[in-house]
């Protein structure tokens, strides 16, 4: 689309819910929502130190990054049999396809579940099996990125990467997730060439809590297509240049750097420099269940706190795609849905 159509600004949060989108950044364990902790907890006799669905929601007062992972972690713990996995993954697809999502890159976690004893087939199996079935029934493109913790050794992460192999027909890439301060994606730069040489994707988060010199390492250590996070790349104009140049895209997710206090509130948010930048941002959900919304209300509460226009929500859309791992036939037919939501609001 040569030029975006002017569109009214009270038609806007319509618009932000209707356009098509890929979401690239979200974890499915953070999808979990208390009711379906509940109910796991519940089939599978796993008790979970919270009386109620309530108590568990106020449990949900997150000051930094380390809180909310302990009650992530809790929360985890319910997931034991193939179906827990499907039943988690089909309900985060669910919501997706209401929000107009039609690709998404699902991140898991599988050493919080091997570590209690939870098979990788189990983990994978079951991811994999909803993804299969939101493609069939939902239209909806899905696809799962394999994690490494990175407050746990290379050495971990290697015996994680060797276990998943018998299904690496089953994720397209592998990312670096969880305590960022004091694990620098250095750490894990072996085994993250191993994944090159398998021709796996690679992401990483950086530059959340952690400095830009973590983007920096990122990319020049780890070789990654795509930066997790990256707002703190706006401290160094160097980094910024060079993530303008390369393209590289940031997967940014917004409730979440207001809920962990990366930003004190959204209108302070530095989405908007990011995009005067020229970086190809996205916008997701990260832990949605966690964070107090999906990602329509991560466009809705960030449009709304910070001014952002039409023509960016377009861009961000439009980027989504292009930082997607999906083939060039399915990026241009998505462009082309774009293009058809923003003339029908014309």
């Amino acid at each position: 689309m040569s030029s975006v159509p002017s569109i009214p600004a009270e038609r806007l949060p319509e618009l932000l819910r209707a356009m098509p989108k890929a979401e690239l950044h979200m974890h499915i364990e953070g999808s979990l929502e208390p009711e379906l902790i509940f109910a796991m907890s519940q089939r599978n006799g796993v008790a979970i130190p919270y009386a109620s669905v309530e108590e568990l929601r106020q449990a949900y007062a997150f000051t930094n990054l380390q809180s909310f992972l302990d009650i992530y972690y809790a929360g985890a713990s319910v997931l034991i049999t193939q179906q827990d996995f499907h039943d988690m993954a089909w309900a985060y697809l669910q919501k997706a396809k209401a929000d107009n999502v039609v690709h998404a890159e699902l991140f898991f976690d599988p050493q919080t579940h091997t570590a209690r004893g939870v098979a990788m087939q189990v983990v994978i199996e079951g991811l994999h099996s909803a993804c299969v079935r939101a493609g069939t029934e939902l239209g909806v493109d899905a696809s799962l990125i394999l994690c490494f913790l990175r407050h746990l050794s290379e050495e971990d992460a290697f015996a994680t990467l060797e276990q998943a192999l018998p299904f690496r027909d089953k994720f397209i890439g592998v990312g670096l997730d969880s305590s960022e301060v004091g694990h620098p994606p250095e750490k894990f730069a072996r085994v993250f060439a191993r994944c090159r040489e398998l021709g796996l994707h690679l992401v990483a988060h950086a530059g959340e809590e952690g400095p830009p010199e973590y983007v920096w390492t990122a990319l020049d250590l780890l070789k990654v297509e795509r930066v997790d996070h990256g707002v703190q790349s706006s401290k160094d104009p160097q980094l910024m240049q060079r993530l303008a140049r390369d393209r590289i895209p940031l997967t940014v997710c917004p409730l979440s750097n207001l809920k962990l206090c990366v930003f004190p509130s959204l209108d302070q948010h530095n989405i908007r420099a990011l995009l005067d930048a020229g970086l190809v941002v996205t916008v997701n959900s990260d832990d949605p269940a966690y964070f107090g919304g999906y990602v329509n209300d991560n466009f809705l509460q960030t449009f709304a706190a910070t001014g952002l226009t039409a023509a960016q929500a377009y861009t961000l859309a439009a980027n989504s795609f292009e930082a997607s791992f999906a083939d060039a036939g399915q990026k241009k037919r998505w462009r082309e849905q774009l293009d058809a939501a923003f003339a029908r609001f014309a």
